[in-house]
């Protein structure tokens, strides 16, 4: 008779690997999608088919699992934004339209951020995502730096220079997202307490990211990514935040000054930031024009708003003649195009626009709920039940629960929450805030269980 000897350790472990990641693959393939071209017709992407399949794979996995997939405060807080939803549907000028923008806000805010919750299980899970989301990143990046050095980018100041990576010129703000997600992502793998190799290169990877978000010449990527990794530095430690200021400094310094033309084109677009009173450009003009225009919408109707998708029907009726009649698209291998400008350019404007008081205060009370549990978690996963601070925790025992997962999962909550103040949803990019919204919830709804590195996850919930 045979004896059948058992597979070496690491053979098991590498043959173990794809079925011990199998839930979370779907969040994984949901990332790898937006790293394909994309059309510019403004119709749904491949990504939002895949964002779908995530909710069905999770949906299966908890009728596999037959156990309740959300406590009561998950619940509360994950299901909020569905009041101002509904009411505002109720509200839009027309049946479809209402559905159109029902089946989108329940996508974004509702359906698939609660489907990353459940499936992302332990810190292993959320590691994972990061990695992939530095990955796209890097490879968006790369692209975004060929564009902007072969000339064949999108339009800016009359060059072809304009790093959009595969969103093309329809999309300019696609590649700043995404890179500045990465960069993100990156920056708080780095300051974790996971093994010096990995925190090497997570930081390499963050010091390379700045090239490509600085040619987006994004200033609200800009200014919401300065926002969160100072805020990522200051919760890790004071004293490393001080050596990663001074690194990044050094960093910015050398890659702007060999930038050539470039530098000066990025010294005029960060100055023209504070330039909101004295001689604005147009496109400053036009977003503080259609910010009055929200406003008054929502005088109008202060409790309900004008109804989902309302805002393009209201426009004309609110804003001054100062507003252009559109923006100018050209290049990234795109014709020349006007695009008309249909929303605010600020998530929060929008919605008290649309949904009014009640949608803006169910929809950002779930936002802020989120950041106060999560930075609560964070805060406690500095100071370990022995006492000792989480950045002395040495690279061979994680005793600190995580600080690396915190500061990636509190980080993009934070980035999105501040870009939402120059950006709304719309485009390729945008299920891109759904992964981000899903992970913000497992670091601040999931049981202690679920931000552990063994097995101990699957008997674990959401609380």
């Amino acid at each position: 008779m045979t004896q059948v000897l058992p597979a070496p350790p690491l053979v098991a472990a590498v043959a173990a690997a794809p079925r011990r990641f199998l839930p979370v693959l779907p969040v994984i393939a949901l990332i790898v999608m937006l790293a394909l071209p994309v059309s510019g017709d403004g119709g749904g992407t491949l990504a939002d088919a895949v964002s779908g399949l995530v909710v069905v794979c999770c949906a299966l996995r908890l009728v596999r699992g037959r156990r309740r997939p959300l406590s009561r405060t998950a619940a509360v807080v994950l299901g909020l934004p569905v009041v101002g939803i509904a009411v505002a549907t109720a509200g839009a000028s027309s049946a479809g339209v209402g559905a159109e923008g029902l089946v989108r806000y329940l996508q974004i805010f509702v359906l698939v951020p609660t489907a990353v919750t459940l499936l992302v299980r332990d810190r292993r899970d959320a590691r994972l995502v990061a990695w992939s989301l530095v990955g796209l990143a890097l490879w968006q990046g790369a692209l975004g730096v060929h564009q902007f050095v072969t000339g064949t980018g999108a339009s800016y100041q009359g060059e072809m220079i304009r790093a959009v990576g595969t969103f093309g010129a329809t999309d300019i703000m696609g590649m700043a997202a995404v890179v500045a997600f990465g960069l993100v992502c990156a920056l708080g793998l780095a300051l974790g307490s996971g093994p010096a190799r990995q925190r090497t290169a997570a930081a390499v990877c963050a010091l390379a990211l700045l090239l490509p978000l600085a040619l987006s010449f994004s200033r609200g990527a800009w200014i919401a990514t300065a926002v969160t990794c100072g805020a990522q530095l200051v919760l890790a430690g004071l004293r490393r935040a001080v050596q990663v200021f001074a690194a990044v400094a050094a960093a910015t310094v050398v890659l702007v000054g060999g930038l050539g033309v470039g530098s000066a084109m990025l010294q005029e677009r960060i100055g023209s930031i504070t330039q909101v009173a004295d001689a604005p450009d147009q496109s400053v003009t036009d977003r503080y024009t259609m910010w009055t225009a929200a406003v008054d919408m929502w005088r109008d109707q202060p409790l309900t708003g004008v109804g989902l998708k309302g805002f393009p029907d209201h426009r004309d009726g609110h804003a001054s003649l100062a507003l252009s009649s559109g923006s100018d698209t050209d290049g990234a291998g795109a014709g020349f195009r006007r695009q008309p400008l249909l929303s605010p350019h600020n998530m929060y404007l929008l919605v008290l626009s649309e949904q009014g008081l009640l949608g803006l205060l169910a929809l950002a009370g779930s936002w802020l709920a989120l950041l106060v549990l999560g930075l609560r978690r964070l805060l406690r996963t500095r100071r370990p039940p022995d006492g000792s601070a989480a950045s002395d925790v040495t690279s061979g025992s994680d005793r600190s629960g995580g600080l690396d997962c915190a500061l990636v999962a509190c980080g993009l909550l934070v980035w999105q929450l501040v870009d939402f103040v120059y950006a709304d949803i719309g485009g390729p990019s945008t299920v891109l805030t759904a992964l981000v919204l899903g992970l913000a919830a497992w670091w601040s709804l999931a049981d202690e269980d679920a931000h552990r590195d063994d097995d101990a996850h699957e008997g674990a919930g959401t609380r």
